[in-house]
């Protein structure tokens, strides 16, 4: 399993993505996005008939909680390891239980609420950095991709960091090979 640590590397370091390695960040931005939109669809009816959380929301727990520690380490250059996603579980947790401990059941609209709001918040600063990332060139995790705009509108330079999940550095690497060769 890839590590949350926070290794940021000197600007430069890294290689800046290819043709190909922009287009798997915008098509995984589009991904991203799409999701948000269908989030988005479903905020003001988030209960089934059956007063059951909808399908679409518990859908992206599991994703969520594997990237919130990457999406706010990487993101806003913090070392907290994997606090991130243990508080969001025991945030989720608390409220689930209070909706128990009120109507008998965890599936309540406060907690439909509170995922649509977790989930709202990864999944689009998510997008928007994969599709920032497509369209600059950042090189490395995409989580780096407002650091990187920053440092092209400024001209100071940002840290950088790998790709510590997925394809993106395997990509970045075997085109910067590939243009490296006579």
């Amino acid at each position: 399993m890839a590590t949350t640590d926070l290794k940021l590397e000197t600007c430069g370091t890294l290689p800046k993505p290819g043709q190909v390695g922009r287009l798997v960040r915008l098509g995984f931005g589009i991904l991203c996005l799409y999701y948000v939109y269908g989030l988005w669809m479903i905020k003001g009816d988030l209960m089934t008939e059956a007063g059951a959380i909808r399908p679409l929301l518990w859908n992206g727990i599991l994703p969520s909680l594997f990237l919130v520690s990457y999406v706010v380490n990487i993101g806003f250059s913090r070392a907290w390891r994997k606090w991130p996603a243990i508080v969001s579980v025991a945030l989720l947790l608390v409220v689930a239980g209070l909706g128990y401990f009120q109507t008998g059941s965890m599936e309540t609209k406060s907690l439909a609420h509170a995922i649509l709001g977790w989930e709202l918040y990864i999944f689009t600063h998510l997008g928007f950095s994969f599709f920032l990332a497509a369209l600059i060139g950042t090189p490395g995790c995409e989580m780096r991709a407002f650091h990187h705009f920053y440092s092209l509108v400024t001209g100071n330079p940002t840290k950088e960091h790998h790709c510590p999940v997925g394809l993106l550095q395997h990509i970045d690497n075997w085109e910067a090979s590939r243009r490296n060769k006579p």
